[in-house]
């Protein structure tokens, strides 16, 4: 089973033991649940709104990004060796995903705060589309209006590798002072029409997840699993929102 978020690679369930195909090595009140991985997904949003409001009031309070700048960049690096170390080690996931939740948070507050500043409202509109998009695909995909083939999974990946790959060339190139199609950035129709792509693109990675999650439940994988699987969902949901804000910035920006 494949899926483009890092997250959730192809083997993370496979390789934990539990019951499915491993003969119920695992008791089943020590199994991974669908309800248990839902709640822990939960928690781990409660922990970025409550670091998340912290930045997000200490930059209106002062009105200056330099004093949120070091929460951020603590955020952004720390979220990120917290995201390496829950994938490699994930039975450490039930201390390492609400750290990594914690740290999104600060990258989250500040920069919700620094666009909503500028555009009143945003922030709240991009939280809204998050979690509709989220309740949305959920509901589809459990209604079975949207079925996981290998075709879709393929070009998910497919098109979440390609951006991944874009947006690196971006950040490398920009270190040089190298332009590269920097309208994609702008408010422009190429601009709002690549964000279009993109945010639906990572909504769809959201399905991929769901689906994973539900046959590690099957697999009948070991309990810090529901952790892991919750880390999963909010490392999807980080990006969602990013690009959403995004979107709506360029919208707004064009008035």
């Amino acid at each position: 089973m494949k899926t483009s978020n890092p997250a959730l690679g192809e083997n993370t369930f496979r390789n934990v033991g539990g019951g499915g195909q491993f003969g119920g090595a695992i008791d089943v009140t020590s199994r991974m649940t669908l309800g248990g991985t839902v709640n822990k997904t939960g928690i781990l949003l409660i922990c970025a709104f409550a670091t998340a409001a912290w930045t997000w009031y200490r930059y209106l309070a002062s009105g200056s990004p330099a004093s949120v700048s070091g929460l951020m960049m603590l955020g952004v690096f720390g979220g990120l060796i917290m995201a390496l170390v829950t994938t490699f080690k994930k039975e450490w996931a039930p201390v390492t995903a609400p750290i990594y939740a914690l740290l999104e948070g600060l990258v989250l507050g500040g920069v919700s705060a620094m666009f909503d500043m500028r555009w009143p409202g945003i922030a709240i509109q991009a939280v809204a589309l998050t979690f509709g998009t989220l309740l949305a695909l959920l509901l589809a995909y459990s209604s079975r209006m949207i079925r996981v083939t290998q075709k879709f999974q393929l070009g998910v990946v497919a098109a979440t590798g390609g951006i991944v790959l874009f947006y690196f060339l971006q950040m490398i190139l920009g270190f040089f002072h190298v332009p590269f199609l920097s309208s994609v950035n702008g408010n422009g129709t190429i601009g709002i029409v690549f964000s279009v792509i993109v945010v639906g693109i990572a909504a769809l990675n959201l399905v991929l997840d769901f689906d994973f999650i539900e046959r590690g439940v099957n697999y009948g994988a070991p309990k810090y699993m529901e952790w892991y699987g919750a880390f999963g969902i909010m490392v999807t949901l980080v990006w969602l929102y990013l690009e959403i804000l995004r979107l709506l910035a360029k919208t707004r920006s064009r008035d």
